[in-house]
């Protein structure tokens, strides 16, 4: 590989690494906000909102699982843990912070949007983590037993196995944390991983065309990774 597809490899994984920390960290702040959505009036799904951007980090994670290896897909999880930690620092302090009486928002308000940050976060790292390490041994468990064929295969049991994983721990964290009842244990379970499955299907096609971009563009061959400088 020349210096120039180098050089535009690295600043491709940087931008995977902003999409990853990006969604991620969105998806703790959101996810107090519940909304509900019933496509073509077949099943009616009650969701956080915090589950829209955190399909994302499981596609980017495949991708750099699949295009740089392991070793970068399990930095960029680790790159994860930090940044949601420094956020949630950030969280408290301002939360900390004595709003003015002419404040557009109030103590309160920011409170209550943001107060269970700490056990969000908390509770999301458990579970990303978990999920994440899983769904990258998953996937180059599944690449290195079909000699680098069957993307598709890899790419839906890594993510559903752990999404599911994912959408059961933090759900059984804030409900032990009283965030949210017991009672909605069972239906936000289900809705949330029936939403995250139809997800990692549906991005399938996604990943298969910027696995082909790769491939032509850097002249990899099936299951051939891009060695970056560590």
């Amino acid at each position: 590989m020349n210096l120039n597809n180098k050089i535009l490899s690295f600043k491709i994984y940087l931008i995977l690494t902003t999409l990853f920390i990006t969604a991620l960290v969105v998806s703790n702040l959101i996810f107090q906000k519940f909304f509900s959505w019933n496509p073509f009036g077949l099943y009616s799904f009650e969701l956080s909102v915090g589950i829209l951007p955190y399909p994302v980090t499981f596609l980017v994670t495949d991708l750099i699982s699949e295009i740089y290896g392991k070793r970068k897909a399990n930095k960029v999880v680790t790159a994860g843990i930090f940044a949601s930690v420094f956020a949630l620092i950030i969280i408290l302090v301002a939360d900390g912070a004595p709003a003015t009486e002419w404040s557009p928002v109030g103590n309160k308000i920011y409170h209550k949007v943001f107060g269970f940050s700490a056990i969000a976060v908390f509770s999301s790292m458990i579970a990303y983590l978990i999920a994440q390490f899983v769904d990258i041994r998953i996937y180059h468990f599944w690449k290195k037993f079909t000699e680098g064929k069957h993307l598709w295969l890899r790419n839906n049991f890594s993510t559903i196995s752990s999404q599911f994983l994912d959408t059961f721990t933090v759900l059984l964290l804030l409900c032990s944390f009283e965030v949210i009842e017991w009672d909605l244990f069972g239906k936000l379970l289900l809705n949330g991983f029936i939403f995250k499955l139809m997800i990692a299907l549906l991005d399938t096609p996604v990943l298969y065309l910027a696995v082909y971009f790769f491939r032509r563009k850097f002249n990899l061959k099936p299951g051939e990774e891009i060695e970056l400088i560590n």
